[in-house]
């Protein structure tokens, strides 16, 4: 059960925050900056590429690798393909974790690895062996680890992860922390800018810094549900199965992340599509046994003992503008037929760059709230 009243308790939510969530959600901008920072002082805005990789391989373990990849892939397009290299195992464990480099792997490619963690054996195993294929590698990593003597090893470059202070003793995040993600990805955003893959120069990234602590003062702990869409969106969906459906090409991994942190945080499923192919993928799941109007067989049974019934809410997240060609009147149609309630995400204009930060920053905020207020 969500406890609302906690929402508006900023001194609850911060007692209730033992995993340091929302100081992670608030400080994404400064995480930016701190990582533009170390991008640059290893090296990487004086970089001058032949030219662009034939594909970039992105490696890592767990969901802050997934969604990096998923970002990167997105925001790059058809430049060059890039592809998560998923990792084999018996357990999610640092030593159990194998990557293994496609076997056409060569010196025209580019391997990027990500981990908030920097001890796995397989990532030093596979920069040794894109050492020897004589592919160029780049590390976003807690200095001073294994991975960082391997890469140095294999003349790659690393760049060192940006932390925050509290975090210095060992602490081991979620992956789907709203701290990690920045951290990661920041740096290779810079590195992919340079091999001209995609646009996300200084400039951009301190844009992006600023629209996620602006982000910041609309959705924290002491601005009030009413006027905070983060904790809006979470009130929103307590006792409810999030159906995420997104419009927009950068919308997409923002739908797939908060779906991610939902799982991770919260401890709840939900299910993802985008527009307009969602509308054929879910119609049933909306017509079915979870839509808001169907209710079990007696309806003068006693409900008091029971836990309240789980039924669909539409999440919309859309990065187009409302005057442009969109499935969302179809998907509100789809949605209210079946009196399933909808609640819309839509960002302030600006860069790609820009109005993506400003999804996946609500929604981190809305799935941190849902952790704190139902005890996750």
């Amino acid at each position: 059960m969500l406890d609302e009243s906690l929402l508006d308790t900023p001194e609850a939510l911060s007692e209730a925050d033992r995993r340091g969530l929302l100081r992670g959600a608030a400080e994404a901008g400064a995480r930016v900056r701190t990582a533009a920072r170390h991008a640059a002082e290893a090296g990487v805005n004086d970089l001058k590429p032949d030219g662009r990789p034939r594909a970039v391989l992105i490696a890592g373990p767990g969901a802050a690798a997934t969604h990096v990849a998923d970002l990167l892939g997105t925001l790059a397009g058809a430049g060059s393909p890039v592809i998560r290299l998923a990792p084999t195992g018996v357990a999610p464990a640092a030593g159990a974790l194998r990557w293994e480099l496609p076997g056409w792997t060569g010196s025209v490619d580019l391997l990027l690895i990500a981990t908030p963690d920097g001890t796995e054996p397989g990532l030093s195993l596979l920069t040794d062996q894109a050492y020897r294929r004589g592919c160029t590698v780049v590390a976003v990593a807690p200095a001073g680890t294994p991975l960082t003597e391997a890469v140095e090893g294999a003349h790659g470059l690393f760049v060192p992860l940006a932390t925050a202070p509290y975090e210095q003793d060992g602490q081991q995040l979620a992956a789907s922390a709203p701290g990690v993600l920045w951290a990661l990805l920041t740096p290779l955003l810079a590195i992919l800018d340079r091999t001209g893959l995609l646009a996300a120069p200084p400039d951009v990234l301190e844009k992006v810094s600023d629209r996620l602590d602006h982000i910041a003062e609309r959705c924290g702990p002491a601005i009030a549900t009413y006027s905070n869409p983060a904790k809006t969106l979470a009130a929103e969906l307590a006792d409810a199965l999030p159906v995420i459906w997104t419009e927009g090409v950068s919308a997409g991994p923002a739908g797939r992340r908060f779906a991610a942190a939902l799982a991770e945080l919260s401890g709840r499923p939900a299910v993802v599509a985008e527009l307009p192919e969602a509308l054929a993928a879910h119609s049933t799941l909306l017509a079915g046994p979870l839509a808001a109007s169907a209710d079990p067989d007696d309806f003068f049974r006693d409900r008091v003992e029971e836990a309240p019934a789980l039924h669909a809410r539409v999440v919309l997240l859309r990065d187009r503008p409302i005057g442009g060609l969109t499935a969302a009147p179809a998907a509100r149609d789809l949605a209210l037929s079946h009196d399933t309630p909808i609640s819309e995400l839509e960002p302030e204009e600006g860069a790609e760059l820009e109005t993506l930060a400003e999804l996946i920053a609500i929604t981190d905020f809305a799935a941190v709230y849902l952790a704190l207020a139902s005890g996750a």
